[in-house]
């Protein structure tokens, strides 16, 4: 007899470094059901270790003890969870986590990826089994690993009738094409919110700008924008990923330091034009022969503005969020990391090869076992 749940916990701490989501997926059955979702934002003193690892100020004691916090705190959240939900550990069959990426160098003779937060002392401190460091495995059969999300947004949005793109606008912009009939392609866009987070921080103190409120007092500067436009990478073809390793303030910085007369909130509506362009570029790209229905994600999806730029932008396009067709936009990651644990307990290829350009389908994630 089939069990009537299985339960499967995901974990998600993303590159704008807000917090940790979290979600309960039940994947009995063939099913791939959200049963529930929570959020604890990152604590500020981590948060700021945080950003000192990223910009590449650290010791590997410092290394050290903030993977070991990021365990604790993941700890914490997904003990909480059950809490709220009334369920005890055994009733998990698994935790996915992603855990936070410090760096990722995907190109280079020596690529490498690093996702730190203690799996060991998650699967200690929770009693649960854990998958974690689930893009190394992909790298080493020759791709990027990343994005790892298109093979779930395949399982959850695909629709024979039409072609469906799944817009992920996190620090970083993702997009997955699924095509009917056809190999998902998945990249990384460009930036997402990360510049624009940046920004207000920096002039405001803000930790982001709420529904493009700041941006919408300033003007679009298209020099700026231009240049903001020739960035390289912009112009590789997939299978390609990116990051703060170089979408980062310095880069930001170095962009606009010839634009000392323009006020900080004309640069970030700049900002918030080329977040969008970044992506609108690509999908201009696209061969489409049926209704095309862009879905977005990701905190992105609940800023007005990005959201009103991509529907003038795509007047062709059925613009809506996750949210408006099942899967609430905020946790769509995490659902997607509980997916992949879900496979890798199961031994079922997660990665795509064409779309992080790996020799061959692997089941990703390496095992934590609870005892």
């Amino acid at each position: 007899m089939k069990p009537q749940t299985e339960y499967y916990i995901g974990i998600m701490s993303g590159t704008s470094l807000d917090g940790v989501d979290l979600v309960l997926m039940d994947f009995a059955n063939g099913k791939n059901e959200l049963v529930d979702t929570d959020f604890t934002p990152m604590p500020k003193k981590l948060k700021e270790k945080l950003t000192a690892l990223l910009q590449g100020k650290t010791s590997l004691q410092q290394l050290g003890e903030v993977d070991h916090q990021l365990g604790l705190l993941y700890s914490h959240c997904v003990n909480q969870f059950l809490n709220k939900l009334k369920l005890t550990s055994d009733q998990i069959r698994a935790i996915g986590c992603h855990g936070q990426t410090i760096w990722h160098a995907p190109h280079g003779k020596y690529p490498f990826t690093m996702q730190i937060g203690d799996a060991n002392l998650i699967a200690a401190r929770t009693k649960i089994s854990v998958i974690a460091d689930f893009r190394r495995k992909d790298m080493a059969s020759g791709g990027q690993g990343a994005p790892l999300v298109p093979a779930f947004h395949q399982a959850i949005f695909a629709d024979p009738a039409r072609l469906t793109v799944i817009l992920n606008i996190g620090g970083i912009s993702n997009i997955s094409i699924l095509y009917p009939d056809f190999s998902v392609i998945g990249y990384d866009t460009g930036t997402g919110n990360i510049l624009m987070d940046l920004w207000v921080e920096k002039h405001l103190g803000l930790l982001y700008d709420k529904n493009g409120e700041w941006a919408k007092t300033g003007k679009i500067d298209h020099n700026l924008l231009q240049d903001l436009l020739n960035e390289p990478y912009l112009f590789k073809k997939p299978p390609k990923s990116t990051g703060r390793e170089l979408f980062n303030l310095s880069w930001l910085e170095q962009k606009t330091k010839k634009y000392t007369a323009l006020l900080p909130q004309d640069v970030q509506a700049t900002l918030a034009e080329f977040t969008v362009l970044c992506t609108v570029k690509q999908l201009h790209l696209i061969k489409r022969e049926m209704t095309s229905l862009l879905l977005v994600c990701g905190g992105g999806a609940k800023n007005r503005l990005l959201m009103e730029k991509l529907v003038f932008h795509l007047p062709d396009w059925q613009v809506a969020t996750t949210t408006d067709y099942g899967l609430h936009s905020d946790y769509v990651e995490a659902a997607a990391f509980a997916w992949l644990a879900y496979c890798r307990v199961h031994k079922l290829p997660s990665n795509m090869p064409a779309v992080t350009g790996a020799k061959s389908a692997v089941s990703l994630g390496v095992i934590y076992p609870a005892e």
